[in-house]
């Protein structure tokens, strides 16, 4: 039973129902087919008293605004909005609709219109925060203040921290402050209300806008009827590469590009800057290369499985032509697929597995399976392994994800 809200029930971005796996099936193929237990937990909107008198005062806001520039690709957007929606909400400042700011690896100029439901997300928020579209023009001419990153040392007693204590006294004395590079800064151990407030962000208010949310369900809805199926998530996009440190196994060409944008970004590189690929990979923190995927999953999978689609192959003649080039709605579309799936595989971790695996609990506790590559490395180095014998090892190996999370 939902908990909260019964208003906040119907605006969850929820997946298709679970289809059902019928016909005769064999003991591995039911097991890989069952969903975790979620032992009785549900999604709790229940705001305490204090928070919700509080609402009243900061959801009406009209002189002091926050404005949250988010940058990166689709879901690390994500994860800074709902981080800019709490932060609003501890300065009991109305907060500006998020800027997105160019991605310099993918060259996407979509505006927070084109890939969310402004609306949606501003009627969900209503009571938490005040949320416009742009600043009053009274506004409009004030010193703009301009914090570069937030400390990494924020913690629970939120008033304590710089940036924050810093924030208001701006806020009260010039009614603006401009927050940039949000990226995961604020800390996981919130009250609980913000917790709340988090998860009412990133499950109910983060809709995505009409076009995009419509073809991502009627793409679900043709692998939906077809059966119970498995979203498998290949992260083969060039930002991987640059950020992980990793080599793409796409040859020395592939290799010297990518080396290029790292060189010519290494603020991209995420952590253990003393290590060189070959020590990444041993350490299992790359993802599978292009060579792996084609050589170890693709061509067996396609071989096993005949039906392996794609959007582009799902989408029936024009329908992603209105997306092409805009690698923020085709995540987003991506991501509408996913959500329905009976089992959701990444090949490695990053913001959209992270991202996917907390909806999939929020929303139902659907099954997700995360690979070892550390333990399943023999087996990538050691060609001669049959396909039983791949097949017991990747079972040992996997990380079911089977309880709530």
């Amino acid at each position: 039973m939902w908990k909260g809200e019964p208003r906040m029930a119907k605006s969850l971005m929820a997946p298709l129902p679970l289809h059902p796996v019928t016909g005769n099936v064999s003991k591995e193929e039911k097991e890989f087919w069952e969903q975790p237990d979620g032992e009785g937990y549900k999604p709790c909107l229940d705001f305490n008293l204090k928070y919700r008198k509080a609402s009243a005062r900061i959801s009406k806001e009209r002189r002091r605004f926050l404005v949250v520039v988010a940058s990166g690709g689709l879901n690390q957007q994500r994860n800074q909005i709902v981080d800019a929606v709490v932060i609003a909400r501890i300065l009991e400042a109305a907060l500006v609709v998020p800027v997105l700011q160019v991605n310099p690896i993918w060259g996407d100029e979509s505006e927070f219109s084109e890939i969310f439901d402004v609306e949606h997300f501003k009627r969900v928020l209503r009571a938490d925060v005040r949320i416009v579209s742009s600043l009053p023009s009274t506004h409009l001419m004030s010193r703009q203040s301009i914090e570069n990153q937030i400390p990494l040392w924020c913690f629970t007693v939120l008033d304590s921290c710089q940036v924050l204590q810093t924030g208001k006294g701006r806020l009260n004395e010039e009614g603006l402050l401009i927050l940039k590079a949000l990226d995961s800064k604020l800390s996981k151990n919130l009250p609980h209300d913000l917790q709340k407030l988090r998860c009412k962000v990133a499950f109910h208010a983060l809709r995505f806008a009409a076009p995009i949310q419509d073809l991502g369900n009627m793409l679900s809805k043709r692998m939906w009827i077809e059966g119970p199926y498995i979203a498998l998530h290949l992260r083969l996009e060039k930002d991987i590469w640059v950020r992980s440190g990793c080599l793409s196994s796409l040859g020395p060409e592939y290799d010297k590009i990518i080396a290029k944008s790292r060189e010519s970004q290494p603020e991209y590189l995420t952590g253990r800057l003393n290590m060189n690929p070959i020590r990444r990979r041993l350490a299992g923190l790359c993802p599978l290369s292009a060579l792996e995927i084609a050589s170890l999953a693709l061509q067996p999978l396609v071989a096993e499985f005949p039906n392996v689609m794609t959007k582009e192959i799902l989408a029936k003649g024009g329908e992603l032509s209105p997306f092409m080039n805009k690698a923020s709605a085709l995540a987003a579309i991506d991501y509408i697929i996913s959500l329905s799936s009976n089992v959701f595989i990444p090949s490695h971790g990053g913001n959209f597995g992270r991202v996917m695996q907390g909806h999939r609990a929020y929303a139902g506790h659907k099954k997700h399976i995360r690979p070892n590559k550390r333990a399943m490395l023999p087996v990538f180095e050691n060609s001669t392994f049959s396909s039983d014998e791949f097949g017991k090892n990747h079972q040992d190996a996997a990380q079911e994800i089977s309880g709530p999370t």
